[in-house]
């Protein structure tokens, strides 16, 4: 078989799931040979043979006909170059006597072989076909806006009729395939054609009595297939898998764009060289964003890495193909100082201590809010450009809280939902930032915008009352999942539907739960219940009992707080000296973000001293550990520990509180979790000891009663808190989600 097929709208169009499927056909099949039909230059045409996703073509041909060459050479095809060469007139005369027609504007390209205009609908075609014959040359339109000066018998057409002669193929084994009048020629010589979906309507008039060719219904590379399905011998390349998706398409799963600062890959080197690979562990945010590709979803993964010492962007690629067979990654290649200036300076110093109530913290720039806007300017930019028609886009985080609003004008046809992975601040916070009507403008461009918890949303919905008038279309009680009255962030009922200037905008609440599946398969590890069992005859033969507190080092998380109550804890309870021990691990902060240096500093001083003051010969009251620990490790800690102390100022959410609960739930242990109040988890879980981290009696109290408390009370509030984290867990949060975003706009 040979396919010989238009490139833009074509064999580069349609949904991303088609094209995927098309290539892969292409790429298995060696008894298929690919012919790139196209009007772009050459030179254009270069740059899609170094992209690994799409099939190199055997041959090309370029410039509307004028350029036949190798595809894997780009050596010209003789000898039909010359002969196409042989009936070109003198180019520069012929451009002399078209720039004197109106509205007639030459197109600034390479054009080694053509004559290519841009022209509107006050240019006097009649008078271009004059001046065309007097050369000896024909006019090709196309879309209403190219037109081509091309030397009469060569086009698309006739040039792809002599190579296939050359090749000496028979006409029954070829496919032609396009979408404009610029095609037109291809269905005129012989070949069986398809004309794909959204094909310019000129293209259709003009081959609808044409029985040899076929109109596709659906659009690009899904339109190929389609034909390739309904007529042999065409359909005995398409695998019966394919050919089933094919036949039941026409209305399938939109594609979903992942939109996050982060790429889902880990790094390997391999001969002193960084090179992806697909991420291996299972456990976080992104591999659980992965797993909703994983039944062949077609999507696209946008974020941002630091620029390639070349200077060269990096092209698409699939990201697992076993895996995520239709998850494409799209990298936005920014400078080092650029991510730097955009993540670790502006959006920490300027919002994230707002977000959390740290006013005095903040700092706010104008020219790093310029800075930061032409980011997101960006990643808007590369939405627009890979998502497919009516896609569903799932940006997140407040990093990218003004791409809706560059997005939105470019692609009205995409659904946009946003997920604030942080807390949301009360009104009288969030305004303090100078640029909150533009962030609120943003986010109501939205058609989806979720939160951890109903507390966050209403925190919103209060914030549009001091920006814009809106109408609540629909409230819903919240107790079914969320505390109410009982704890600080907790509220009755949550705005569920607004509308905004006519335009409906879904609200969610909506906590992301933990991965128990794989802590679950850590638990069951043979060499993990080995150290577990170990470290627990130890730690129960030294008859202390271990508290565990593990956090990422930064303010909002309350360490220095912390330790603090603790030293005061040991002071006012001195039976508890040589029977309790804090395992404290602080994770730091990522390099180059010195905001965070006095709290790390402060810390250190405020361990050494109570270590100094209460330690012995065999015991030391708190461990600390300032790095990142291997998550089976953390998982150990969990399962050994009596009591889990979580207690940040704020939290949007706190994902360590879960890890411990689903650990201790799996092991049927008798853990206790203390949780700060201004955690977001602690609307979820109502049997963990609440506690206030502001008010160090608060703290000390909540702890004895941690470590005093009855082990079959221990073991059924654990248990409890478990059946909520195990029924709303990281894959339930996935799907939520994305069945929200669909359910916006209809």
């Amino acid at each position: 078989m040979l396919l010989a097929t238009d490139l833009d709208g074509t064999f580069l169009g349609g949904k991303m799931e088609d094209r995927l499927r098309l290539y892969r056909i292409i790429k298995e099949n060696k008894d298929i040979q690919l012919v790139f039909v196209t009007g772009r230059g050459l030179e254009s045409v270069i740059p899609l043979l170094n992209d690994p996703i799409i099939p190199t073509p055997n041959y090309i041909i370029a410039d509307v006909g004028a350029t036949v060459v190798n595809g894997y050479t780009l050596e010209s095809i003789e000898p039909l170059q010359n002969e196409i060469e042989s009936k070109w007139p003198k180019v520069y005369d012929i451009r002399a006597e078209f720039s004197k027609i109106p509205n007639l504007i030459y197109q600034e390209v390479p054009q080694q072989r053509r004559c290519s205009f841009y022209y509107d609908e006050q240019v006097d075609l009649d008078t271009v076909r004059s001046i065309a014959d007097s050369f000896d040359c024909d006019v090709i339109t196309s879309v209403d806006k190219y037109l081509d000066i091309m030397p009469k018998a060569v086009n698309k057409g006739n040039t792809l009729r002599a190579l296939v002669d050359l090749l000496h193929i028979a006409d029954d084994d070829v496919l032609v395939a396009g979408d404009t009048l610029n095609d037109l020629s291809l269905y005129h010589v012989g070949f069986r054609g398809v004309a794909v979906g959204k094909s310019e309507q000129g293209l259709l008039d003009s081959t609808q009595e044409n029985e040899a060719v076929y109109h596709a219904e659906l659009p690009g590379a899904g339109g190929i297939l389609e034909c390739m399905e309904a007529y042999k011998p065409f359909s005995n390349f398409i695998p019966e898998k394919t050919a089933t998706a094919v036949r039941a398409k026409k209305e399938s799963n939109p594609q979903l764009v992942m939109v996050y600062h982060r790429l889902p890959f880990d790094k390997e080197v391999v001969n002193g060289k960084a090179v992806r690979v697909a991420p291996k562990s299972p456990n976080g945010i992104i591999p659980s964003l992965l797993g909703l590709f994983e039944q062949g979803r077609a999507g696209m993964w946008i974020g941002e890495e630091v620029l390639q010492q070349d200077g060269q962007p990096v092209k698409n690629q699939l990201i697992d193909e076993e895996k995520y067979p239709n998850l494409v990654a799209a990298t936005i290649s920014l400078p080092k100082e650029d991510i730097d200036q955009f993540y670790r300076v502006f959006s920490k110093e300027a919002f994230w201590p707002t977000i959390f109530s740290f006013v005095d913290r903040a700092k706010f720039n104008h020219d790093d809010w310029n800075h930061y806007l032409e980011i997101n300017r960006v990643f808007a930019e590369r939405i627009a450009k890979e998502a497919d028609e009516g896609a569903l886009v799932w940006i997140h985080e407040y990093n990218l809280w003004m791409v809706p609003a560059y997005l939105k004008p470019l692609r009205p046809d995409l659904r946009i939902g946003f997920f604030h992975h942080t807390a949301f601040p009360a009104a009288d916070i969030f305004n303090i930032i100078p640029w909150r009507k533009d962030i609120i403008g943003s986010l109501l461009l939205c058609d989806f915008i979720s939160f951890h918890i109903p507390r966050y949303v209403e925190n919103f919905v209060d914030v549009l009352r001091s920006h814009t008038p809106f109408k609540t279309i629909q409230n819903i009680p919240v107790a079914h999942q969320f505390l109410t009255y009982s704890c600080a962030l907790g509220v009755d009922e949550m705005t569920k539907i607004i509308e905004v200037d006519g335009r409906r905008i879904r609200l969610g609440a909506q906590p992301v739960g933990v991965n128990v599946d794989h802590i679950q398969r850590l638990l069951s590890k043979k060499e993990i219940k080995q150290k577990i069992e170990q470290q627990m005859e130890r730690k129960e033969q030294a008859e202390v009992k271990r508290i565990v507190s593990i956090e990422r080092l930064d303010y909002v998380k309350g360490p220095l707080e912390k330790i603090e109550a603790f030293g005061e804890f040991l002071a006012e309870y001195p039976e508890f000296r040589g029977k309790v021990e804090l395992i404290n691990v602080c994770t730091p902060p990522s390099q180059g973000m010195k905001i965070y240096d006095d709290i790390r500093d402060e810390v250190n001083r405020a361990v050494g001293e109570i270590n100094g003051a209460y330690s012995t010969m065999d015991w030391t009251p708190i461990q600390y550990f300032y790095r990142s620990m291997p998550f089976e490790e953390v998982v150990v800690q969990y399962a050994l520990s009596d009591v889990a102390w979580i207690t940040p100022l704020r939290d949007g959410l706190n994902l360590v509180a879960k890890e411990y609960v689903a650990t201790q739930g799996i092991r049927e242990g008798n853990g206790v979790l203390i949780l700060s109040e201004f955690a977001g988890a602690s609307v979820e879980l109502p049997y963990a000891i609440l506690t206030n981290p502001y008010d160090k009696k608060s703290m000390k109290e909540s702890l004895l009663k941690a470590l005093v408390m009855d082990e079959e009370d221990a073991a059924l509030r654990i248990n409890r808190s478990y059946e909520q984290v195990q029924h709303y867990d990281i894959h339930y949060w996935g799907r939520d989600f994305v069945r929200e975003l669909e359910m916006s706009g209809k």
